[in-house]
């Protein structure tokens, strides 16, 4: 059978008694994995879910969080992915966003958030612990197509709350397919799981896994130094991560300047420019390791990789498109950029996504009609990354900066205007710019510059302390700077670019 469904590729022939998921001393087999996701989707079927319903998976890094995935899809629902970092305000959006018709989490997890989310009548908590998913029931009959939605990713925008990115079962298994392909995973492989599955790519790893008749390990980590020993104990091969990640494999990983990684085949990067420098002592570190850098948006999910043989010669270099896909460059006059020129990148190909949930405007900023493909030819949409490359003269590309005011950090994407919330609903400021910064290791850092209300001491601690508990820790800026007012441009809005150019001659930057 053709795979064209996500759950397809677990139902596909598999080795079963293969370790499919590893997780501290556990291992589940394949068909120990199919068994439980098959019960899951049974258990959901029974308590009336319907197909294209959405089902939020708020777990950590278990077990139960691998075969919730292939369930929601089995049984027809949308599988949306929620931090974990996210506070209760933050899942209370999301599930009211998408309007989520069960929620698969733990009684603990759930009970730190339950006073947010209270108000929420029509979503049903279902707690995964406290199942009997050994009975191994069949999971219901397909009922979709690989162009139904299969997953809502909530990402940050410029502007307001996180937006939810719609992919189809086939935008998936594309990214499935291209990424297998380009890293040349197989059946021998282990792979690490560090990232979260709300990330594009940390979903990609589990269906990658699961496609390739592969292995993955999750692993829950604090500092480098737990990461790296994992690779050793598991004797991992393949290893996806953030820059903040690798920052932290540098510096908290003492193991690593006596004893390299000699299993892991490679390390790949998203979510955020590596600083060359990082680069550098990861291939001190690792010197038996491919290190692939790759750039992508969760719209798009990977837009670019460089090979591992072209990092030294092309240091900052984001690479080229990566199979099945196109990338354009474009001018502000519509037309292709030239060596030398930047542009907008434009991605065409199958892994661009179906648009943002419920968000028609907002999609039709980003998903568009090729601008230049004939008329005769047919419906052909792409994705308008609002990321600005330049090229060189043999087709690699650069990154150059953004069209917009969003902030990258930590591998993600933070919109400004939420944190600004945030802090004015603390009472403490009358007026609060956020803006980023860049960072050596973070991409980007946030900062804070506020005006406080007249005759009111600010207390700094107290109010970051506050944030912690409504905001996740990396959406809290790294420092809030108290200013008599704010600067404005003629028209009256803050003069974000006067603070930012400030800042820079102060040598905050």
């Amino acid at each position: 059978m053709t795979n064209y469904l996500l759950h397809h590729l677990l139902w596909q022939d598999q080795d079963d008694e293969k370790p499919a998921l590893l997780a501290g001393e556990e291992t589940v087999s394949y068909s120990m994995f199919r068994c439980r996701s098959a019960a899951l989707a049974g258990e959901l079927h029974k308590r009336g879910l319907k197909p294209g319903e959405r089902c939020a998976i708020y777990l950590p890094k278990v077990l139960a969080e691998c075969w919730s995935v292939f369930a929601v899809s089995a049984a027809q629902g949308v599988i949306v992915p929620v931090n974990m970092l996210l506070k209760g305000p933050q899942v209370h959006h999301i599930l009211v966003d998408c309007e989520a018709r069960f929620l698969l989490t733990t009684r603990k997890k759930f009970e730190a958030i339950a006073s947010d989310i209270e108000d929420i009548k029509a979503c049903d908590v279902i707690f995964v612990e406290e199942l009997d998913l050994d009975a191994g029931e069949s999971a219901p009959g397909d009922v979709q197509l690989g162009e139904d939605l299969a997953a809502i990713l909530y990402t940050s925008g410029s502007t307001g709350r996180p937006k939810g990115v719609m992919l189809s079962h086939r935008n998936l298994l594309a990214g499935t397919r291209i990424v297998s392909h380009y890293l040349n995973i197989r059946s021998t492989d282990r792979l690490a799981s560090v990232l979260p599955f709300s990330f594009d790519y940390g979903l990609n790893q589990l269906l990658t896994s699961v496609s390739q008749n592969a292995s993955i390990v999750l692993v829950p980590f604090r500092f480098g130094e737990d990461i790296a020993q994992a690779v050793r104990k598991y004797e991992i091969t393949g290893l996806a991560g953030v820059p903040t990640v690798w920052a932290l494999l540098l510096a908290s990983a003492p193991s690593l300047k006596r004893e390299t990684l000699k299993s892991l085949r490679y390390l790949t990067n998203s979510g955020g420019a590596v600083p060359q420098l990082t680069v550098e002592k990861l291939q001190q570190r690792l010197p038996h390791t491919d290190i692939v850098l790759m750039y992508g948006l969760t719209e798009a999910f990977r837009s670019t990789y460089l090979p591992p043989g072209e990092i030294r010669s092309r240091p900052g270099s984001i690479g080229k498109a990566i199979p099945e896909c196109e990338i354009m460059v474009l001018r502000d006059d519509g037309e292709l950029a030239q060596p030398g020129e930047s542009g907008l990148l434009v991605h065409r190909g199958p892994t661009v996504s179906m648009g943002y949930w419920r968000r028609p405007e907002a999609t039709a900023k980003v998903i568009r009609a090729n601008p230049l493909k004939k008329a005769n030819t047919g419906v052909d949409m792409v994705c308008y990354s609002g990321d600005r490359v330049r090229i060189d003269e043999e087709g690699y590309l650069y990154f150059v900066g953004r069209d917009d005011a969003m902030i990258k950090t930590s591998g993600y994407r933070v919109s400004q205007s939420e944190v600004e919330d945030a802090l004015m609903m603390t009472g403490a400021f009358a007026s609060v710019s956020v803006f980023g910064l860049p960072d050596d290791i973070l991409g980007q850092r946030l900062h804070a510059v506020a005006t406080a209300i007249s005759g009111d001491p600010v207390d700094k601690r107290s109010i970051l302390k506050e944030l912690s508990n409504v905001l996740p820790s990396y959406m809290i800026p790294k420092e809030i700077e108290l200013l008599e007012k704010l600067p404005l441009t003629p028209n009256g809005k803050v003069n974000l670019q006067q603070l930012v150019d400030e800042r820079k001659s102060a040598g905050n930057i």
